[in-house]
């Protein structure tokens, strides 16, 4: 089913209603997430890092009031875009904004781009989107998908580790990660497991791993699954034996339910809680304030993309009627990102820094991820060079 919730915001408060009669003069945005089942905490994140960011511009983006419509994908590729398609068809809207998933982003591309909609990923960055079939309707906030789990690759290699078990999902953001850890891993893989998407008993798994006696693990189990094996991890008595190297399975989405089982488990990412700049700070503390949770990557990068809007629309003067001008004022990015250094490469994905980042307990008790050490600096992804985009 649909989710419709058109969104309209003031400077003090943001309220779900109807659509306003002048609807025309406003600035119309799709949001798409997967907000049902067990990787709705997911969405949930990217849903609200949005929200947020549009409460905090008191309303508007670029000087103009914002409708958001919001639909849960339901990570079906088949219903996100009969999904996209209403909010093309029915909406009218400007931007789409979303998904969480890759498949999913491999399914709404072609009907959003080709319809000369802008779409705008807050999280998934598949391989082929940054290369070959780049696209200039197709803008990504987050990363390419290879990069973060390039980080513990790099870390791997730089740690000594000579032997690893990688364990992925079955889908192409669990093989882009595999691969994006071997790009920086030189060492030997003793074991390469995927698992279907969703799994949840790694009973079998965990067993393959205690026989294997590697140097350390790699895993990228988003969303449900990272819950359900960092706390089989644990109770296996294997979080003491052998390193836990990560992506997506020990965050500020899955550590509300993983608690101490997660502590002192390293992760990749392009940012952090603690990461120290005025603006991440304020974020941070506003969205603890509004959800009582620890923001993830998920919600900074959907804030992000409300950032992005703001910037290229008020570049325009609230003028998209020129779609070459939009995607020039787009790819400018004059807006100052929650993560610091943030610009965009030639194939409309970020060049930025990547850190290690390590679990930890915060003062009031509650998880998050802090930085460990700086990995990458300015780092573009290696499909850029694919890209026919200049």
């Amino acid at each position: 089913m649909t989710m419709r919730k058109p969104i309209v915001a003031a400077a003090a408060f943001f309220a779900l209603c109807a659509i306003p009669a002048h609807a025309e003069d406003n600035l119309k945005v799709g949001l798409i997430a997967t907000l049902s089942g067990p990787p709705a905490v997911l969405g949930q994140q990217l849903k609200n890092g949005f929200t947020l960011a549009v409460k905090t511009l008191g309303g508007k983006l670029g000087g103009r009031t914002v409708d958001v419509s919001v639909a849960d994908d339901e990570l079906k590729p088949d219903q996100a875009v009969t999904k996209v398609k209403e909010f093309i068809d029915r909406d009218k809207v400007d931007f789409v904004v979303g998904p969480i998933f890759s498949n999913i982003l491999q399914a709404i591309a072609k009907p959003v781009t080709e319809a000369n909609v802008i779409l705008i990923s807050p999280n998934a960055g598949t391989s082929n989107f940054a290369g070959k079939d780049c696209n200039q309707n197709l803008f990504v906030v987050s990363y390419q998908n290879d990069q973060v789990h390039e980080v513990l690759g790099q870390y791997a290699q730089e740690s000594g580790y000579k032997k690893v078990v990688i364990i992925v999902p079955n889908y192409q953001a669990g093989k882009d990660s595999a691969a994006g850890f071997k790009h920086k891993f030189t060492g030997e893989i003793t074991d390469e497991i995927y698992v279907p998407l969703g799994q949840l008993d790694y009973s079998a798994e965990l067993s393959k791993i205690a026989a294997e006696k590697p140097d350390a693990i790699f895993a990228f189990l988003p969303g449900g699954m990272g819950v359900n094996f960092v706390k089989q991890y644990r109770q296996a008595g294997l979080a003491d034996k052998i390193p836990f190297l990560s992506a997506f399975t020990v965050d500020e989405s899955t550590l509300p339910a993983q608690q101490d089982a997660a502590l002192g488990m390293y992760g990749g990412a392009n940012w952090a809680p603690n990461l120290d700049n005025p603006q991440n700070k304020a974020f941070v503390d506003a969205y603890l304030k509004e959800y009582n949770a620890v923001p993830a990557t998920y919600a900074f990068q959907a804030y992000d993309a409300a950032l992005l809007i703001d910037s290229a629309v008020r570049d325009l003067k609230g003028n998209l009627s020129d779609k070459d001008a939009l995607r020039a004022a787009l790819k400018k990015a004059s807006f100052q990102s929650l993560r610091g250094s943030f610009k965009f490469n030639n194939n409309h994905y970020p060049i930025q820094d990547f850190y290690l980042v390590k679990v930890a307990k915060r003062p009031d008790g509650k998880y998050q991820t802090e930085i460990a050490k700086k990995v990458f600096t300015g780092y573009g992804d290696s499909f850029a060079k694919d890209c026919a985009m200049k």
